[in-house]
C-alpha cells in the first residue's frame, strides 16, 4: 500500500495544484499563523530582566526547562509571552480525556456526536484557563525568587505574568483551533512542530561546529547522520503500520434485491498513543534534576544528590525509568483512547462480525488482546526511538533537539499533513471529474 508521501508524489502535478485554489488558501492561512506564532516567541513579558534570565536559563537548560523551550520554539529561552506554550491545553485534554473514560457524565456526552464533543471541548478549555493560571503563577514566583531576574517584584508584576503567560497559551489555542479549521493539519500539533523545527538549524550548526573545533570527529558526525535518517525511515515505517481486522457484514435483502455481505476491514495502529508516551515520560525524569538545579546545591542532603546523579542523562537508571514510563504510558494512553468494547458494540450495531468470532462481548475481548499484542511491539519501538538519541547525545553532546521525541512529533506531523494535502488534491480530481461528466450529460441532453 503507497503512504500518502508517494500518492501525492504520483498525482501531484502543476496543473492540479495551481486549480486548487481552495488548497493554496489554506496552505497561506496555516504559513500566515505559524508566522505569527514566530514573531509572538520574541516578545518578552513586561518587567524581566532579559539578560539576567539567559544567564540563568543556560544553568537548566539540560533539564526539563530544555524539553518545555524545545515545544514553545525557544520562547522560554527568552521567557516571551509564549513561554507556556501550548502544553497546558494538552494536559488539560489528556485529563479530560481520562477522565471521560472514569465519569459516566462524560462518557455519555462522548457517545452524543458533535454536541456532545463540543461540551467536552469547552470544559478542555476551561481546565486550559485553570492550569496555565497556576503554572504562570509559579513561574512569576520563581523569577522573583531569582537574584535580579526581575526589575521591580511584588504582586503587580505576578498579575502582569499571570495575564501576559495565560493570555498568550490561549490565543495558542485559538491559533491551533484555527489552523485546524481553515488550515492544513491539526494546529496544536503544527504549532510544536514549528517550535521543533526553528531550532533545528541551529542544532545543525552547532554539531557541525563541534566537528570544526574537533569536539566531534568527521566519523561520529557521519554516523550520527545515518542514525537520524534510518531513525526517521523506522518511524515513517511504524507509524504507516496496522494490523487490520477482518470484518464480515451478512448478506441483506432490500426489496426483491438480494446484495451481496460486504467485507472490510478494522484498522489498529501498531503505535496508537504516538509520541505523548515519550513526552510524559521525558518530563517526569527531568523533573528532579530542574528542582535540583533551582534548589541550593550546599542544601541539599546526600541522598537526594545521589539520586538526581543516578536520574542524569546517559546513567542506566535513568535509561531503565526512562524505558519502563515509556511503556507504561503506551499501554495507559492506549486504553484512553481505543475502547474495544464500544468497537464491538458498533459492529454489532451495524450486524458486521470478526469471521470465527461471536459478535459482542468475545469480539472486544478478542479485539482487547490483538490491542495488547501490538501495543507491545509499540512500546518497545517508542522505547528504542528514545533511548538511542539519549545515549548518543549524553555520550557525544550532541544538541538536544536530535532527540528521538523531537523526531518523533516532527515525522509524525509531516506524515498527517501530507496525508490532509494529498486528501485536498483528490478531493479537487473528483470534482473536475464530476463537471465534466455533468457537462457531457447537458450537451447529450440537447
Amino acid at each position: 500500500m503507497a503512504s500518502a508521501a508517494e500518492q501525492l508524489a504520483s498525482n501531484l502535478n502543476f496543473s492540479t495544484f495551481a486549480k486548487a485554489e481552495d488548497l493554496k488558501k489554506r496552505l497561506w492561512f496555516t504559513l500566515g499563523a505559524l508566522l505569527v506564532y514566530r514573531l509572538g516567541t520574541y516578545i518578552p513579558l513586561p518587567g524581566l530582566n532579559p539578560a539576567a534570565f539567559a544567564q540563568a536559563f543556560q544553568g537548566q537548560a539540560g533539564g526539563i526547562l530544555g524539553l518545555f523551550n524545545m515545544f514553545s520554539g525557544g520562547a522560554v529561552e527568552r521567557m516571551a509571552i509564549f513561554a507556556l506554550g501550548i502544553m497546558p491545553y494538552i494536559s488539560a485534554s489528556i485529563i479530560v480525556q481520562l477522565m471521560t473514560s472514569v465519569v459516566p457524565a462524560l462518557e455519555q456526552l462522548k457517545k452524543e456526536g458533535e454536541q456532545g464533543r463540543k461540551v467536552i471541548n469547552q470544559y478542555t478549555r476551561y481546565g486550559t484557563v485553570l492550569l496555565g493560571a497556576l503554572q504562570a503563577y509559579g513561574i512569576a514566583v520563581g523569577l522573583e525568587s531569582g537574584n535580579g531576574l526581575v526589575n521591580d517584584p511584588g504582586w503587580f508584576f505576578r498579575i502582569s505574568t499571570v495575564i501576559s503567560l495565560l493570555g498568550g497559551t490561549m490565543f495558542l489555542m485559538w491559533l491551533g483551533e484555527q489552523i485546524t479549521s481553515r488550515g492544513i493539519g491539526n494546529g496544536i500539533s503544527l504549532i510544536i512542530f514549528a517550535g521543533i523545527v526553528a531550532h533545528l538549524p541551529t542544532a545543525l550548526a552547532g554539531t557541525l561546529e563541534l566537528g570544526r573545533t574537533g569536539a566531534l570527529s568527521t566519523p561520529l558526525i557521519l554516523a550520527i547522520i545515518i542514525m537520524v535518517v534510518a531513525v526517521i525511515a523506522l518511524i515513517v515505517f511504524v507509524e504507516r503500520a496496522q494490523r487490520r481486522l477482518l470484518i464480515q457484514y451478512p448478506k441483506r435483502q432490500v426489496g426483491n434485491r438480494m446484495f451481496q455481505g460486504d467485507t472490510s476491514h478494522l484498522p489498529l495502529k501498531l503505535n496508537t498513543s504516538g509520541v505523548i508516551p515519550a513526552i510524559f515520560a521525558s518530563s517526569l525524569l527531568l523533573l528532579p534534576a530542574t528542582l535540583a538545579g533551582f534548589a541550593n546545591a550546599a542544601t541539599l542532603p546526600g541522598w537526594a544528590t545521589t539520586i538526581v546523579g543516578a536520574l542524569a542523562h546517559g546513567q542506566p537508571l535513568y535509561m531503565l525509568f526512562y524505558g519502563a514510563m515509556i511503556a507504561f504510558f503506551a499501554f495507559f494512553y492506549t486504553a484512553i483512547v481505543f475502547n474495544p468494547k464500544d468497537t464491538a458494540d458498533n459492529l454489532k450495531k451495524h450486524g458486521g462480525f470478526i469471521p470465527g468470532i461471536r459478535p459482542g462481548e468475545r469480539t472486544a475481548e478478542y479485539i482487547d488482546y490483538v490491542l495488547t499484542r501490538i501495543t507491545v511491539i509499540g512500546a518497545i519501538y517508542l522505547i528504542f526511538v528514545c533511548i538511542l538519541p539519549e545515549i548518543l547525545i549524553s555520550q557525544t553532546g550532541v544538541p538536544f533537539y536530535l532527540g528521538g521525541t523531537s523526531l518523533l512529533i516532527v515525522v509524525s506531523v509531516t506524515l498527517d499533513t501530507v496525508a490532509q494535502i494529498q486528501g485536498h488534491l483528490i478531493a479537487q480530481q473528483y470534482e473536475g471529474l464530476i463537471k465534466k461528466s455533468k457537462l457531457r450529460g447537458g450537451k447529450r441532453g440537447r
